[in-house]
């Protein structure tokens, strides 16, 4: 299986961790992730504004070069995944900011949202398989009892980003089966850690991340599990308990996690 792979800036410096592990483990899988080439930031936050294109360009270079090698586009980071794909349905059903698009990047084939973009947890769910991967475990995290933390970008909206039941979603947690470990549901799994506003509104930030600790702990959660390294980075600042990519994990119970730590 050959995938175009946007990893995006963060997985270059303070989220290393997350595209670093999930390269050894798709290899263990047979997953190739061919990084696209001279790849651009995607901005990181979706632009609301309808007439905004500036920075939507980079997401449809990156969607037409997978187009141009007829490959998926596959993302890690739950903010790429966002603004990568709903500038990918932007192009293509939104025929302003299409013809704006492509007037501007003067493709030779203009691009209309082709692309299949996917997350590489929808790599592993429909792609891989979960009840394959649990074949290809060889160090099943049996006993530990691990929180999905959601958080909003892979979830919402719903309709445009089709990854799970925005409120209810399993598919973290049919990954935490796969890999031996117990999930653990419990009710802030899918709610903000406070995002964007953690610079500017500390307190609410904190008192955010601390109901959905508070939340994972009191359902019996050893750990929470993440794909966002904004999230990351705010609920770390709690303390209450460690929180690690789900790359992290995936490749610990294949057994490949040692070739990142070497």
């Amino acid at each position: 299986m050959k995938y175009s792979y946007y990893p995006g800036c963060t997985l270059r410096t303070k989220a290393k961790d997350l595209d670093d592990y999930a390269r050894v483990s798709a290899k263990a899988l047979g997953v190739e992730l061919i990084e696209v080439e001279d790849w651009q930031c995607c901005g990181g936050v979706y632009p609301l504004g309808s007439d905004e294109i500036a920075t939507k360009l980079s997401s449809v270079r990156a969607l037409n070069a997978a187009k141009e090698k007829d490959q998926a586009l596959v993302t890690m980071c739950s903010a790429c995944h966002h603004v990568i794909k709903r500038v990918n349905d932007d192009m293509k059903n939104v025929e302003d900011i299409r013809t704006k698009a492509n007037n501007y990047m003067g493709l030779d084939e203009p691009y209309q949202g082709e692309t299949e973009v996917l997350h590489f947890l929808e790599v592993l769910r429909d792609k891989v398989g979960f009840d394959e991967l649990k074949k290809r475990v060889t160090n099943p995290l049996t006993g530990k009892k691990i929180g999905a933390y959601y958080g909003c970008l892979l979830l919402r909206p719903g309709k445009v980003l089709g990854f799970d039941d925005p409120e209810n979603p399993t598919i973290i947690e049919d990954f935490i089966r796969a890999i031996g470990a117990e999930p653990v549901v419990y009710p802030y799994r899918n709610e903000c850690c406070g995002g964007y506003i953690s610079l500017k509104e500390k307190e609410m930030a904190e008192n955010m991340c601390d109901k959905i600790m508070n939340s994972a702990e009191g359902f019996g959660a050893d750990m929470l599990i993440t794909a966002c390294p904004l999230c990351m980075y705010n609920l770390n600042k709690s303390g209450k308990l460690p929180v690690v990519y789900f790359t992290e994990l995936l490749a610990e119970a294949l057994g490949v996690k040692e070739e990142v730590q070497a």
